[in-house]
């Protein structure tokens, strides 16, 4: 099993969790700033292989996941979070630049898509939505 590289991690009681599979470090990084932002729990990896059994563990509220990764396409992923009995009731966010190329590809199952370059507020209230949540800008 190969090692996955956690970019980040941040668990605080009470607060949403999110669990996103990012393999550009620079955009990793910003999206940790964004979670601090918004006060959400995160764990940030760059790798997919053997990743349900980590998003299981850490029980996150949205897995968010870019849709091209290294091993599998963040489609396919999502299709794979969506039939395992432990993960398939988790809501999933796919993002890409190519929002042509994943609407040509089928339906993965994921419950929302955003086309990069996005708006922060855009992905927020998306945040909101499938976490069920009103996030806070306060602090703990």
């Amino acid at each position: 099993m190969n090692e996955h590289q956690i970019y980040y991690r941040s668990v605080k009681p009470s607060r949403k969790k999110i669990f996103l599979i990012e393999d550009d470090f620079e955009l990793a990084d910003f999206m940790r700033l964004f979670f601090e932002n918004i006060r959400v729990s995160y764990q940030i990896i760059n790798r997919t292989d053997d990743v349900l059994p980590l998003i299981a563990g850490f029980k996150p509220d949205l897995v968010i996941l870019d849709y091209l990764l290294p091993e599998i396409n963040g489609g396919e992923l999502c299709a794979q979070i969506k039939k395992n009995s432990s993960t398939s009731s988790l809501p999933v966010l796919i993002y890409s630049a190519y929002p042509k190329v994943l609407c040509s590809l089928g339906d993965y199952g994921c419950d929302a898509f955003l086309a990069k370059p996005f708006d922060l507020t855009e992905l927020e209230k998306i945040i909101q939505n499938l976490a069920g949540t009103t996030l806070s800008l306060e602090a703990d």
